[in-house]
Formats: structure tokens, sequence, C-alpha cells
């Protein structure tokens, strides 16, 4: 029984895998789950998130490596990746800031190419977590060949311009930074940079002139207008102890396309953790601990749909 622990162990910790970026590899994770097996491609939410759902700023719940572990035990493979220009894709670009949700949506069509060649797959799975989300929807809507089709997980069901508008009042403290904050966004939505100089601290560190061509190219997106135009299968996770993307959000989604499967996993917050009650602090100590297991029913929900026999 230890032989085949350790076995298992070892598979599940993957193998590189790597896929064309624009001047060099874009690099993942591949884990394996046999001949036949779905494939999952794990998309990263915003920011510097690695390809296991870790962020410098403090995420170190690892959400998507263990998600891949689970996945593998329910003989699903996935692929979780590092994002152009960050962490060991830092050679695909010579700046990573300097990307659009175009240059995403390009670099998923890379991956599932590479993907497929690998297992033999028939297609792959969209694994969307957060901002992902936005990327696997602008994939499918804009024909991105070879996806089976896709898995919202706390994605946002409105523009990302308006969630971060609401998520700046949900601190009370950022009262005074509310009017620069929302015409800086206005502004960004419209096509036009700004100037971080002229913001009060600390917004000009969210409004970076290194980032605002990428807020530029996905702050107006509408994500229920994306999934209105997608035909394939679509799963719906949402988490109700989620501090960044509503229950009202994956409402929306559903709403926007009525044939997705909408999954609300109580007491499972934005990293898939469990958290009892509603206190903020704790909900987000969770983000900081990678030996807290995922949420009961994140792994299932994701591996019944996609294993489901229709969708073979």
């Amino acid at each position: 029984m230890l032989l085949i622990a350790v076995a298992l162990a070892a598979s599940v910790t993957g193998a590189d895998i790597a896929a064309a970026g624009p001047q060099g590899p874009l690099k993942g994770t591949y884990v394996d789950a046999g001949k036949g097996a779905p494939v999952v491609l794990i998309l990263p939410g915003s920011g510097p998130t690695d390809r296991d759902g870790n962020n410098p700023m403090g995420i170190k719940a690892a959400p998507y490596r263990l998600l891949a572990e689970g996945l593998a035990a329910q003989r699903v493979s996935t692929v979780r990746i590092d994002n152009r220009g960050a962490f060991a894709s830092a050679g695909a670009v010579a700046d990573g800031n300097a990307v659009t949700l175009d240059d995403y949506v390009r670099d998923t069509a890379a991956w599932i190419a590479v993907t497929r060649a690998r297992p033999g797959a028939r297609c792959v799975w969209l694994l969307g977590h957060s901002e992902g989300g936005l990327i696997a929807l602008a994939a499918a809507a804009g024909g991105t060949r070879d996806i089976c089709g896709l898995v919202l997980v706390a994605t946002p069901g409105r523009p990302l311009g308006v969630v971060m508008k609401a998520q700046l009042r949900a601190n009370p403290a950022n009262a005074p930074l509310l009017a620069a904050a929302d015409a800086a966004i206005d502004s960004l939505v419209a096509g036009k940079r700004v100037d971080p100089a002229s913001l009060p601290a600390p917004l000009p560190m969210l409004f970076s002139a290194a980032v605002q061509g990428y807020l530029i190219s996905v702050l107006g997106v509408d994500p229920a207008a994306r999934a209105a135009r997608v035909t394939l299968p679509m799963l719906i996770v949402q988490g109700t102890r989620d501090l960044q993307v509503s229950v009202a959000d994956a409402q929306m989604l559903k709403a926007a396309a009525p044939r997705a499967t909408l999954a609300l996993l109580p007491d499972v917050n934005h990293v898939l953790k469990h958290v009892d009650g509603d206190a903020r602090g704790a909900n987000l100590a969770t983000y900081a601990d990678p030996n807290l297991p995922l949420a009961p029913g994140v792994v299932d929900t994701v591996a019944k749909f996609v294993s489901a026999p229709d969708r073979r």
C-alpha cells in the first residue's frame, strides 16, 4: 500500500509542459490522469497569480494545485499554467505587463493545441478562475477551436469596471478615494489612459501606467454578453462566502446562458476554501494557508461535470 501511495503522489506532482509564446515558451504543469481522461486547462485569475493559484502579495492557498491533485484522483487530467511574462513564462514576452485580453486568448489557443497533442484528447475543457473566466469566455465566444466546454469558477457576471467599483466601496476606509477611483475606471473603460501621479495614494499602485493597457482591454468587457454567445457546455461554480465575486454574478451568467449548469457551493470562498460565518478576517486568513484543503464539493462538482458520459 505504501508503494501505491508513493506512486500516486508522484503522478500528481505532474510534468513540465510548454506551449509556444510570442518570444519564448509558455510554461506549465501537466498532470496525466490516464488515457481517455478528460483534460482541463486551468486559466489563472488576475494579477501575478502563478500556476498553483498563489500570488506574491500574500496569497498562498494553492487552490489550482489542490484542484489538480483532487481531479487527478477522480481521473481528470489538468494543465495549469504561468501566464505570459510571469514566473516560469517570464521569457515569453519582454514586458509581462504589456498584455491584453486578446493576448491571453491567443495563448489559450496555443495551450489547447499542445495539450491536445500530448494526451491525444479530442478537445480541452477551459476552467477559468475569477478573471481567468473572462479569458475562457472570450476564447469560446471568439471561436477558439477544440474547446470541450467551460467551467467558470468565481467568475464575474458584471464588467470588471463595475466589480472594481463595488470592491472599493466594500471597505468604508476607501470613501475619500471613491470619486478619483471612479473617474479613473470610467476613463480606462472609455479607452483613455490616466496619469497615476494625479491620483491620491494608494490608487497609483492600482492604476499604474504599466498595467493600463491591460485594464483598457478588460474593464469594459461584459461577461454575461460573452456567456450568451457560448453554445458549448458550461458549468458556473460560485461559493457563497466569496468576498470578491458574488452569487449575483453567477446568477447573471446563468441568466445569460440558460442552458448552463449553476452550482452554488455553501460556505466556499474565493480561493475555494471552507469558511464558517461572515467574519472578513477569518475568510481572508484562508488565502495564506496552503495546508487547508479545498472545500467539500469543489472537486466533485467539476469532475462530475467534465466526466459526464454525454460530454466525453
